[in-house]
Formats: C-alpha cells, sequence, structure tokens
C-alpha cells in the first residue's frame, strides 16, 4: 500500500530516541522528509545517521520545547531545512515524574502545565497557518493511556495530558474541513527508556524486583507483551498518511488491548 508520504514534510518533537525516533524511522521510510527536534544533539544526531543509513532524508534541530519564547523561531528553521511548509507535525513532550494528585506544590502544576501543555498548542498555532495555505495537514499528538484510565503515581501526567483531548478535539472540528486532520495517539506499555524508567521507579516504590513489576505489568496486557516502538511508529505514520484523511479528532490506543473499555 502506498501511504503517499513521499516528499512530505515531517517535525517529529522528540525525535531523538523513544517513540519520536520510531515515528521519524517510519516517515522516513516511507519517502517524508523528517526533521528531528529535541533537547539533546548526541541522540538527534545518531538517530539522524539511522534514518539515513536506512536510505531515508532527515534533518536535526536542537529545541527545548518548554521555552515558549523560542518556539515560533524553531518552527521557522525546521520550515527551512524541510524546504517548505511543515506538512505533517509530531507533538511529542517528555512526561513529568511520578507522584499523586495530593500535595503538589502550585508551582510545579504550572511548570508542567507549561511543558506539556502551553508548548504543544504554542507550536501546533505556529505550524497551522502554512498547513491551511496548502489546503493540506496532519497534527498528531503522542498522550498516554492514562487519559482513559489514569495510571495510578502518575497524577500530573493523567492530567496535563488530559487537558490536551478537550483541545484537540476542538482544534480538529475547527479545521476538519480544510483538509487537515487532527489526532491523538495514546500508547500503552511500548518499551522504551521511558517506561525503563517507571518500571524500575516502581520497584523501588514497592520494594521488588525489575522482573516482577515486568510480570506483573504483561500479566494486564491481553497480547502478553510490551509493544514494540516501530509498532507504535508504523501506526503514527499510516495516521500521517493520505490513506488515513477521513480520520479525525479521534483517540487511537496503541496498548496490546490494555484498556479493556470499548
Amino acid at each position: 500500500m502506498d501511504l503517499g508520504l513521499n516528499n512530505k514534510r515531517a517535525l517529529v518533537m522528540g525525535g531523538g530516541a523513544g517513540l519520536g525516533k520510531a515515528v521519524a524511522m517510519s516517515l522516513a521510510g516511507e519517502g517524508a522528509h523528517v526533521v528531528l527536534a529535541g533537547r539533546t544533539q548526541e541522540k538527534l544526531e545518531s538517530a539522524v545517521r539511522d534514518i539515513q543509513a536506512a536510505g531515508g532524508k532527515a534533518s536535526s534541530l536542537v529545541w527545548d520545547l518548554s521555552q515558549l519564547d523560542h518556539i515560533a523561531s524553531r518552527a521557522e528553521q525546521a520550515a527551512k531545512l524541510l524546504g517548505g511548509p511543515i506538512q505533517i507535525l509530531f507533538n511529542n513532550g517528555g512526561g513529568p515524574a511520578p507522584g499523586t494528585a495530593q500535595g503538589q506544590a502550585a508551582d510545579v502544576w504550572q511548570a508542567q502545565f507549561q511543558n506539556m501543555v502551553l508548548s504543544i498548542i504554542q507550536l501546533t498555532d505556529a505550524v497551522l497557518p502554512g498547513m491551511l495555505e496548502q489546503g493540506w495537514g496532519r497534527v498528531i499528538t503522542n498522550a498516554s493511556s492514562g487519559v482513559i484510565i489514569p495510571i495510578p503515581n502518575l497524577a500530573m501526567s493523567n492530567t496535563l495530558r488530559g487537558a490536551l483531548v478537550g483541545w484537540s478535539k476542538t482544534l480538529a472540528n475547527e479545521v476538519a474541513a480544510r483538509g487537515i486532520t487532527v489526532n491523538m495517539v495514546l500508547p500503552g506499555r511500548v518499551y522504551t527508556d521511558r517506561i525503563a524508567f517507571l518500571d524500575n521507579a516502581r520497584a523501588g516504590r514497592e520494594g521488588i524486583t525489575l522482573e516482577e513489576v515486568e510480570k506483573k505489568s504483561k500479566s494486564t496486557i491481553p497480547i502478553g507483551r510490551y509493544g514494540r516502538p516501530e509498532e507504535y511508529g508504523d501506526f503514527v505514520a499510516f495516521l500521517a498518511s493520505e490513506r488515513a484523511s477521513y480520520i479525525t479528532g479521534s483517540m487511537h490506543r496503541v496498548d496490546g488491548g490494555a484498556i479493556l473499555n470499548i
């Protein structure tokens, strides 16, 4: 199946590792020109080399998305690297530290709202005019299965990613008639450094081994294993494609069936 992504211009946030890198690899594998953005130059350059070694087109851009006053200029830089307006935007920010809903300081909530919510909204606003001018675009935001069923001890992530659900659905309705789709993807336990960090944190908190944590986690997943990053990346590539032009305003789970409700 031809996904119609050849020579499409994509910006992938958090592209140096984990789910972002997997998305960039999948998009580039379908012929898209990808700019990988993130905070760590070494990781970005390594990911770019991997894509280029596989025959793909990729560039890197060091970018700390939490710095709101840099968003407009960095988005312009990304478009210059791509040779034209961004057509596919993969919104992907880091997750906060584990913690409860109770007792979090107001300044911590404010800082994480800026990092996880406001930065994504402002980035999308910076990219949308080019999409609207072309009459074609894809906005895909990575979130978490915690927006459907809150994950214990990840209260801040559950709350703030939930805010993006309402924003994404509202935006989808506003731009649907202009050829732009807006969707969210909710990964479950797709194995990345973030999952390794959370599993280790749980092991320490519960006083059990990492192997026991993984066994417990896998027992809640009908498929019986953690997901592979490339499985997530390939789904996002489909959602970004011409073939998915009638899919918008939706949340899509990539979780091995872990969320049991329909």
